[in-house]
């Protein structure tokens, strides 16, 4: 073997990438992992390997001919290093995979929020509930695999082995292991669809509540919308209304963070700003945006809007009949 030798094994079959990824559009390529013994076939470090997420990762480099070492080596036993820069930036890839399905995600949530606030169509609505779960899915592959990823590496770097490990074989074996404890309970308690099943819930509260106005004294009823859309901070109508996962209260975002940077510059503590509430550690992880109470809110204003306008309208009619 020379010096510069980069090992990678035959990659006759791919590392499960979660498939359900390549419905999500511009995602990084599908590629595999290379992983029999080491003297099998080397490759030079400048000559392309396959079409690889985890192509070139191994890198071995010998003490005595290149003395410059990234932060990343690993020195095995003998005295040769391994690199894992390239499985750094393999993992780099993946998680741009997931921002892919953060975004899908929030997509679904706000078509979902359109069809309940517009046409109310229970079987639409049923159906984007479907696609959160498909992109739950495809989410917790995908975090699965970078585990399977990190946890070999790691296992590499406390084992220190004489030889290169077969990466394929034990990525593999691992995302195996945690495939195998899937339920449909992990899908449920998926952040953004807990957040999706929230949002679904105060906008058809928002939308019923709508509906009963008619039932009663509209003076009434618009005090009491404009009492919910109160910062219990500035005192003023949210603008920008985020949610509190923790106690549930909703603060305007700007006001709420501005607070936890102040107390955290003092080291101390948020308390939540609503009266009578006994959650003393509000944090800037824990608030949401409510998506459902911002519609209701700029519904509200455009209804005010319209008011004022036909009010004015039949003001001027009046004048012209009185002449």
């Amino acid at each position: 073997m020379t010096a510069s030798s980069c090992a990678e094994a035959p990659a006759d079959e791919a590392v499960p990438l979660p498939a359900r990824t390549a419905s999500l559009g511009p995602l990084p390529p599908r590629r595999s992992v290379r992983g029999t013994p080491l003297e099998q076939k080397p490759l030079s470090p400048r000559q392309p390997g396959p079409d690889s997420h985890l192509s070139q990762c191994v890198s071995v480099i010998f003490p005595k001919e290149q003395q410059a070492f990234s932060s990343n080596d690993f020195k095995m036993p003998g005295g040769a290093r391994i690199s894992f820069n390239c499985v750094d930036s393999a993992l780099s890839s993946l998680k741009n995979c997931q921002s892919y399905i953060n975004t899908g995600m929030d997509i679904a949530t706000h078509v979902a929020l359109d069809l309940v606030e517009s046409f109310n169509d229970v079987e639409d609505v049923n159906s984007m509930e479907n696609v959160m779960l498909q992109y739950a899915a495809m989410d917790r592959e995908l975090k699965h695999y970078m585990k399977a990823i990190e946890e070999t590496v790691n296992q590499i770097k406390r084992e220190k082995p004489e030889n290169i490990p077969d990466l394929k074989y034990l990525v593999k074996e691992k995302f195996t292991a945690l495939e195998s404890n899937n339920s449909d309970s992990d899908l449920q308690n998926n952040e953004k669809y807990i957040y999706f099943k929230d949002q679904l819930k105060e906008m058809r509260k928002q939308c019923n509540g709508n509906e009963s106005i008619e039932q009663i004294d509209e003076d009434i009823a618009v005090t009491q919308s404009q009492t919910n859309f109160i910062c219990p901070i500035t005192q003023m109508e949210m603008k920008r209304p985020v949610r509190n996962k923790v106690c549930g209260h909703i603060y305007e975002e700007d006001a709420i963070l501005k607070i936890i940077q102040t107390r955290k510059q003092q080291r101390k503590k948020v308390r939540c700003p609503k009266i009578g509430c006994s959650h003393v550690d509000v944090k800037g992880s824990d608030l949401v945006r409510d998506e459902a109470l911002k519609r209701a809110i700029d519904s509200q204003k455009k209804q005010s809007w319209s008011t004022l306008e036909k009010s004015d309208g039949d003001d001027g009619d009046t004048k012209k009949i009185c002449c």
